[in-house]
This record gives C-alpha cells, structure tokens and sequence, in this order.
C-alpha cells in the first residue's frame, strides 16, 4: 500500500472512530434548543440574519467536538472489551492506535469548549459539564445499570440546552425541557444494552414505556404558551410511527439482531424528536429544515456504523 492509500486508509478509519450520523443527531439538538431560544427568527435585512447564524454555527461546531470526542473516548475506554466483542471497530481492527485515538478526542473536546466560549459564559459552562458528562460515562457510567442510561440522558439534554444558550434567561426558563433528551436517550441506552448478548424482556418493555411517555410529553408541551402542538403533530406522528416499530418488534423477540435495529431507528430518530421541538417552537419551515437532516444521517448510517 503506497503513502496515499494508506494515508486515506487511516482518515477512513478515524472518520469511522468519530460516527458522523450520529453527530448530525446532535446539530438536531442544537437546532431545537436555538428554536426554543426563540432565535430561530431571521430577519429581512441580512445583518439581522447573520447575528442570529453566527452564534448558531458557533454551537454547530461546539457539539461536533464535544460529541465527536464523547464518541471516541467511548472507544478508547472500551479497546479491550471491544477486541472481544467488537473486533471489527477501528481500535481493536489495528487500523487506529488507541493513543491516537486519544489525541484526536482530545482535540474534538477542546474544539467544543472554545467554539462554546464564543457564544456566552453559560455555553462555555454547559460545554465543559457536557465534556465532562461525557468522560465520565465513557469511563464509568455505561457500566452501571441505571445511573448509565441517565448519565448518557444528561449529556443530551445538556446539548439541548447548549443550543438554547444563545438566550441565557430562555435556559433559566425552559430548562425542564431537557428532561425530554435525557428520559428518550436513557431508554434507548437501556435498550442498546442487549446489542451484543439480547436483551431481557423487562429491559425492553421499559425502554418502550419510557419511549411511550415522551410522546405523551410531546403532545402536553401544548400547555405552553410559546408552543404550536397543531404545527409540531405532524412531526409526533412521524417520531412515534418511526421509533415504536422496531422497538415494539424488539419487546418481542429481544434477539441482539432485534435490539442493534432498534437501537439504530431510536439514535435516528433523535432528529425526528428535536424537530418536534423546532416545529413547535418556531414554526413549520424551520421544523422541516431540522427534519432534513435525517435522510443526511440516514445515508451516513448505511456508511459508518452509528452504534
């Protein structure tokens, strides 16, 4: 192999490390937090366009690294565990070293937190506890039961409000609404534990229920004086038909093939669910412009492995 190919090789390899489908699912976080911060709002004159872009792109580049570096520490954590069981990964495949595997996280975390600084202290704040969230779940919290699943729940929700944080006081708020990421992500990290092994059947029927009251909290955020239910429905419709298909076939037969599929359509829809939000918050245009991030996640998905 020439110093082109295997340079390319390598590149291929640590794009792999890093899952972009499922960092696109993270711009969703941030594109439903912006909306919530009620600056989804673009002015006819193009000065007013461009303070409202600015600080979006901002954010856009801060959840890249910090989601980006969650993810690859995930698999420099689990380089041992992996050669076992998921050999195929780029660190225990020998086609990443683990120590450059660690570098480049590093790199993607320090790149989230100063894109973050760039907006506001409370960005630059909630930058550093997602990072830190993040370390700590890598390390430690998906090997417990129920504090891993709501670990990973924080970091989304954190994300959420990350993109709300353009607006400090609309944080202050609406805070209760990353309740929504944190309850969705644990139920599926819940699930996504029965990937390799299966899982049991009590542990998908409460991934569903968990799935089943967040729709039930969709459909209420109608109660808020700032939130269009009429407009967001048609994107309720869409996540719940999405989602609890497979994770309903999962409660089934909760095969390790079952759940990986499920598991797949939850990380996914995590777009649909933002875009409910978006939707809700700042109207119908905005909604679809965040939905249009699925079919970009969705090609990336058949690309690179997202779990």
């Amino acid at each position: 192999m020439n110093t082109a190919n295997l340079s390319s090789h390598r590149l291929w390899a640590y794009l792999q490390l890093m899952r972009p489908a499922n960092i696109i699912t993270a711009w969703a976080d941030i594109l439903a937090g912006f909306a919530i911060s009620g600056c989804f709002i673009f002015s006819n004159e193009a000065i007013g366009s461009l303070v409202n872009i600015v600080p979006l792109g901002w954010l856009l580049l801060a959840t890249t690294g910090l989601y980006g570096g969650g993810i690859v520490f995930n698999d420099v954590f689990d380089a041992l565990l992996d050669a076992r069981e998921r050999p195929e990964r780029p660190i225990p495949s020998g086609r990443v070293s683990r120590s450059g595997a660690t570098l480049l996280g590093s790199l993607l975390l320090s790149v989230g937190v100063v894109a973050a600084c760039q907006v506001s202290w409370l960005s630059y704040t909630l930058a550093v506890a997602i990072a830190f969230f993040a370390l700590i779940y890598d390390a430690f919290g998906k090997h417990h039961p129920i504090l891993g699943p709501i670990n990973m729940g924080i970091c989304r929700g954190a994300n959420l409000l990350l993109g709300a944080s353009v607006s400090p006081a609309i944080v202050t708020e609406y805070w209760f609404l990353a309740l929504i990421p944190i309850i969705y992500i644990a139920a599926i990290t819940i699930l996504s534990r029965g990937e390799v092994h299966g899982a049991k059947l009590s542990i998908a029927v409460i991934a569903l229920l968990l799935i089943l009251i967040i729709i039930t909290v969709l459909l209420g955020l109608g109660l808020l004086t700032d939130y269009q239910l009429i407009t967001a429905l048609p994107f309720i419709v869409m996540f719940s038909i999405q989602v609890l298909f497979p994770v309903s076939k999962a409660v089934r037969e909760p095969t390790p093939a079952q759940i990986r599929i499920a598991v797949k359509a939850g990380v996914l829809s995590l777009i649909i669910l933002d875009s409910t939000l978006v939707a809700g918050f700042a109207g119908l245009s905005p909604g679809f412009l965040a939905l249009s991030l699925l079919p970009i996640s969705m090609v990336l998905a058949q690309i690179f492995a997202v779990t």
